[in-house]
């Protein structure tokens, strides 16, 4: 072969694999953007689970985690706690997190106990507290681990101004259950601060808004906040860790421009409009995994996001269900959707929840409809 020829034959193979690398992208660009049929349906009998006349009468939040097979781990945010009369809350007690466990997986047979603390005086307090005494703790997501039952605890101070938003996120710390299985009561809690999450007027990095378990690694997400323009927004980033290793900072890798990093301070921003809350959850029907959450944090619609790995590319948000509470009065707003893997029947199927609450506080005392976990059944039908 000539040397023109071999020259001519190098270059062919270079552009030939050039061809080959776009069409992979093309291809998964597709994919993500093609967005199969989507059929929703409510279960009220999941709904009733949380329908409580006494005690935990309401929360908000609504992270789980699978104990075992037929046990699972509901996490709350702010609670109320007291008594439903005459379709109205009455003697009620707001609290800063509570805990659930499950026992069984049909809503139509399982049992629910609800858990949080007393004072010393009897009165209603928070089940998990911050040992620095700063604030009171958020439940976000939780994983079980051969270590114990982690929970991600946002750590929260009250700010002035508003009586309904008037609160900032101050730390992120990573919780251990070393004995998940006795009554969350008796639960023993390290508490770790994670040491990446920063916050300040300029913007934010928050750990804990979702946690997917994939083989031997923990994908640990995030939002990455820039308050620094005229509209604030939240973008997911994305770590990974072994699951045997998940409070050993060290071992924790950042994805950045397309490899696993020790550097933090160079995880990519992925999706764009991303609130705190949300879901990643392999759907297996599809072959792909799903991000769910409410828009822009509080809004009547529900989103999806579809990618073919954990950490992207992510399709452009897809609208599958609008929260009907928002339209019965003007003060009612619908956030917090996520998934919960742990429920899905079906590998064509996603069990999600989304919490209605209103402005007024007195929309909340009068109506037992807001402030509890609604369910929906996702279901999939891949082309």
């Amino acid at each position: 072969m000539t040397h023109f020829n071999r020259r001519t034959a190098a270059i062919l193979k270079k552009d030939l694999f050039a061809i080959l690398v776009f069409l992979w992208v093309l291809f998964h660009i597709f994919a993500c953007s093609t967005t199969p049929p989507v059929s929703v349906e409510t279960l009220p009998r999941y709904d009733a689970l949380f329908s409580n006349q006494e005690n935990w009468i309401g929360g908000d939040g609504v992270y789980s985690a699978a104990l075992s097979h037929n046990t699972i781990s509901w996490f709350f945010g702010d609670t109320w706690i007291g008594q439903i009369k005459n379709n109205r809350q009455v003697n009620a007690t707001l609290v800063n997190n509570t805990v659930a466990i499950q026992q069984g997986k049909d809503p139509a047979t399982a049992k629910m106990r609800f858990y949080y603390h007393r004072t010393a005086d009897h009165q209603p307090a928070a089940l998990i507290r911050p040992e620095d005494d700063r604030g009171w703790f958020w439940i976000f997501d939780g994983v079980m681990t051969p270590a114990g039952l982690y929970v991600f605890l946002i750590q929260i101070e009250r700010t002035p101004g508003d009586a309904v938003f008037n609160f900032k996120v101050v730390g992120t710390w990573l919780g251990l259950v070393a004995n998940p299985d006795e009554s969350p009561t008796h639960w023993r809690i390290t508490q770790t601060k994670v040491p990446w999450s920063t916050f300040s007027a300029a913007g934010g990095v928050l750990w804990g808004s979702a946690i997917l378990q994939l083989d031997d690694f923990l994908y640990i997400y995030g939002t990455a906040e820039d308050a620094g323009k005229e509209i604030a927004r939240k973008h997911m980033i994305l770590a990974r860790v072994p699951v045997s290793s998940l409070a050993d900072f060290s071992q924790w890798r950042f994805f950045a421009d397309g490899n696993w990093v020790s550097d933090h301070k160079r995880v990519s921003l992925l999706s764009p409009d991303m609130p705190h809350e949300y879901s990643v959850t392999y759907v297996p029907a599809l072959k792909r995994f799903a991000a769910v959450h409410s828009e822009d944090g509080l809004s009547d619609t529900i989103l999806l996001r579809l990618s073919p790995r954990p950490q992207g590319p992510w399709s452009e948000p897809i609208p599958i269900f609008q929260c009907p509470e928002a339209g019965w009065d003007g003060s009612i707003f619908c956030y917090a959707a996520k998934a919960h893997s742990e429920l899905s029947e079906r590998p064509d199927q996603l069990i999600v929840t989304y919490v209605a609450n209103s402005v007024d506080f007195n929309a909340v005392v009068d109506d037992i409809r807001l402030y509890r976990p609604r369910f929906l059944r996702i279901t999939f039908s891949n082309r």
